[in-house]
């Protein structure tokens, strides 16, 4: 799982620009399932067909967060903004890598205190000493992502995009387990979630599920005087009850509960105050669709350095597995 996570997670894949990690993933997935397909808008859809069972829609989105070029000026500085809900404070004096793999170092205009710093007052540095020097790399429209940068240090992993390439591998080793299933299960690998849950909207809505469940990152509570929330590393997959964009559907929630108990895979329950998932849209397209999500739990959320626990991975994997071993209960 480590070396399928590193390849995932330090591949380009900014919202909107997401050729590269799809080709990543749809070369590892497609030796488990039948038929890999893209569609319009870019969600990579494969799919491993059952035996006369009901139709399954597992959403992870492949994009993450970044900044796209605005402006470069006459010294060669570059202005962006950013695409997805990234925290400039996170962003400043970190390296950034562009797709061409170009680095650069953000920087800010003089501040007298961290309270000023905004997105209008910051800059990338690639080294150039003129606009017409920087344009020979660079381009307005172009987007960049953390430096890829990732950390292996026993079941903890440390990296950029764990959001969501932590549940883009969780459903590969899916399709890698999943053996002989009654059900049409459908692996959707969706782009720009960091923009409104765009992708799972139209995959959704061509698929139309049974149920749909997303699997994403979710927040923790466990770091020192950090967020009162009920989700720590290390203690299992996450069943969502509710967040921003649903709340859960309640036999689909029991169900995997109930699951989770019978198999004696560790899980936790989550209420997540701010955030949503692609479940926020699967749950609302066409006449309705019953939906829930599987959490991973995961510190320093958006940030160059987020990091989740292999043990949880692994029990979302178990999980989904068993779950898809039953009629589903809805």
């Amino acid at each position: 799982m480590i070396d399928l996570l590193q390849r995932l997670a330090t591949s380009h894949g900014p919202s909107g620009d997401e050729g590269i990690i799809r080709d990543v993933i749809s070369q590892e997935i497609s030796k488990h399932v039948d038929e890999v397909r893209t569609d319009a808008l870019g969600n990579l859809i494969a799919t491993k067909r059952g035996s006369g069972g009901r139709r399954v829609m597992l959403a992870a989105h492949m994009d993450e967060i970044g900044c796209m070029l605005t402006f470069i000026d006459e010294k060669g500085y570059l202005r962006f903004s950013t695409v997805g809900g990234l925290p400039v404070h996170y962003l400043l004096a970190r390296p950034v890598r562009f797709k061409n793999g170009l680095l650069g170092s953000v920087g800010t205009e003089k501040i007298e205190h961290i309270k000023e710093l905004a997105v209008e007052k910051m800059f990338i540095d690639i080294g150039a000493g003129s606009r017409q020097e920087a344009e020979k790399h660079v381009s307005v429209g172009d987007l960049v992502t953390y430096f890829p940068a990732f950390y292996n240090q026993g079941t903890r992993v440390i990296s950029k995009a764990m959001d969501d390439r932590a549940g883009c591998c969780v459903l590969i080793k899916v399709a890698e387990q999943l053996k002989d299933c009654a059900h049409d299960v459908h692996f959707c690998f969706t782009v720009q979630e960091e923009l409104g849950l765009r992708g799972a909207r139209t995959a959704a809505f061509a698929l139309s599920p049974d149920v749909g469940i997303a699997v994403d990152v979710t927040t923790t509570g466990d770091t020192p005087k950090g967020i009162t929330m009920d989700v720590s590393l290390g203690k299992g997959a996450a069943i969502k009850v509710m967040d921003e964009s649903l709340i859960s559907h309640p036999r689909l929630r029991q169900a995997l509960v109930q699951v989770a108990r019978d198999r004696g895979i560790p899980y936790q329950l989550e209420v997540l105050v701010r955030g949503g998932t692609d479940a926020g849209v699967i749950q609302i397209s066409k006449e309705g669709i019953p939906a829930g999500v599987i959490s991973i739990p995961c510190r320093y959320v958006h940030s160059g350095a987020e990091m989740v626990d292999t043990g949880d991975m692994q029990a979302a994997v178990n999980l989904i597995c068993a779950y898809l071993a039953t009629d589903l209960g809805i």
